[in-house]
């Protein structure tokens, strides 16, 4: 009772702050239901909203780690070996923070998602409200932790003390800076909720693009260095929520709140965290063995933790709309279950499914035949044995990309159900077995011991989610329709 009460008390002060900001932000609400913007998956083709949500969210995603890969290239073409492998060892310390708490985002849109396809705007909104208050108090106590506990961070994945110095110094900024990733995230999962991933992908772009003419400007023309390179993330990231907040105020009339909407909902809160921790702890999952594979990784030396950057980037690049479909799938189930239509949940799964599936062959021909440039153009000038390296890399994973076409489907799926159980027991034994096959396979065939260690860990999530959902199905579907 103390933790709530506290939580109470602190919201009222959270509440004082946005009472200024409803000047710009307040407007009514009669006519929350008919914003173009805005999409309601209970009616019409499943496969034609999937296509549709899906296609920005690849479009931003891919826009995103296009700034990424931009950002080590000027990073590795400007300040050299070490800076790049210096940011490249930081990075994963950051996904695993941003993903945890963005997971508590994910678990509000499924909520939300659910309430709009029930047709419940206020609830939609006490739900955007609530989230909002305590994920910031949140930010603010990683943010804290952050500053304090980089470098000992750092040290405990085994860092090169010759990097160690800009390692820290950049994980410091992008800290510093948390809180506006983490406004984001939820802004974003917020409007992606109500079945619109086009507005995102809006602030998103101002965001990117802004991010790599302050990299240039701080990294190639002012010499900042690395401190540079994070520092211009922190300015985009600004923008970027400023842009969200007028969209939003434009295009979003559910999200429009009042003062008396500016409260936690403590029934709502308890929901939400059943939902988001387990769904945190999932997206946390996975970059957290990353650290330990990044660890088995860094103590190959500096050309392994370069080459493996560089794969990981285009790793990123080739997952993403796998991703997509899978948030694609998770929002449209979760607003068929809010509607009680259990026949369009299970049409979903499998029209999802059989999409995620036309994109393997595209993929998997893409990365053979263009590999090593993608590699080149990732890594520092005359880095010869980084390129082939990861050239070797691709080659292997190149015909494993099946998987995460498979995995992501059933996971979106799970998600729509809030079956978060399932999904982060199988995250976290994907991750487990890859990392422990890392430990035995990149000592002996190098970072390609990585890519074996992937394909084996999506063999055996795979397998055990189908089984599950084989077992369950009927189950499943009857309890949406009693809802």
């Amino acid at each position: 009772m103390r933790f709530w009460a506290s939580l109470r008390n602190s919201s009222e002060d959270i509440r004082r702050l946005f009472h200024l900001l409803l000047i710009i932000y307040n407007t009514d609400h009669q006519k929350e239901f008919e914003s173009l913007h805005m999409k309601n998956m209970t009616q019409g083709s499943i496969p034609r909203h999937l296509i549709s949500y899906a296609v920005p969210m690849v479009f931003g995603n891919l826009l995103q780690l296009t700034y990424n890969a931009v950002d080590s290239m000027i990073i590795g073409k400007c300040l050299g070996e070490n800076a790049l492998a210096a940011v490249s060892t930081s990075n994963p310390i950051m996904t695993i923070v941003i993903l945890g708490v963005s997971g508590l985002s994910m678990g509000a849109s499924v909520l939300m998602s659910r309430f709009y396809g029930a047709d419940q705007p206020e609830k939609v909104r006490h739900e955007f409200a609530t989230t909002l208050i305590f994920s910031i108090l949140c930010s603010l106590g990683v943010f804290i932790l952050g500053l304090l506990f980089s470098a000992n961070i750092l040290r405990l994945i085994r860092t090169p003390e010759v990097i160690l110095p800009e390692a820290t110094t950049y994980l410091r900024v992008m800290f510093f800076g948390f809180l506006l990733t983490f406004l984001y995230n939820l802004l974003a999962a917020a409007m992606r909720s109500l079945g619109d991933s086009k507005t995102p992908l809006i602030s998103l772009s101002v965001s990117c693009v802004l991010n790599i003419l302050l990299d240039l400007l701080f990294v190639a023309v002012l010499e900042w260095g690395v401190f540079g390179a994070a520092f211009a993330t922190v300015l985009s990231q600004c923008v970027s929520v400023l842009t969200q907040v007028v969209l939003i105020r434009r295009k979003m009339p559910i999200l429009h709140l009042s003062s008396s909407d500016i409260r936690m909902d403590m029934s709502l809160l308890r929901e939400t965290l059943s939902i988001g921790s387990l769904t945190a702890l999932q997206q946390s999952a996975q970059p957290i063995g990353k650290v330990l594979i990044q660890s088995v990784i860094n103590a190959q030396g500096v050309i392994a933790i370069g080459a493996f950057n560089a794969v990981c980037r285009i790793d990123d690049f080739a997952c993403i709309p796998a991703q997509s479909i899978g948030s694609a799938i998770m929002t449209c189930t979760a607003q068929n279950r809010g509607a009680g239509r259990a026949d369009r949940c299970r049409e979903t799964f499998r029209k999802g499914l059989q999409i995620a599936l036309c994109y393997f062959p595209i993929i998997c021909t893409v990365t053979l035949l263009f590999g090593r440039y993608m590699v080149s153009a990732l890594t520092p000038n005359d880095a010869s044995e980084m390129i082939e390296m990861g050239t070797a890399y691709l080659g292997i994973k190149a015909w494993f990309f099946v998987m995460p076409c498979i995995t992501n489907a059933i996971q979106g799926f799970f998600r729509g159900m809030t079956k978060m159980r399932i999904v982060l027991f199988s995250t976290v034994l994907q991750i487990s077995i890859r990392t422990i096959f890392v430990t035995f396979l990149v000592p002996r065939l190098g970072i390609s011991g990585e890519a074996y260690s992937c394909f084996i860990g999506w063999i055996i999530m795979a397998v055990w989610e189908f089984a599950y959902y084989f077992v369950i199905h009927k189950k499943m579907y009857a309890s949406v329709t009693r809802g």
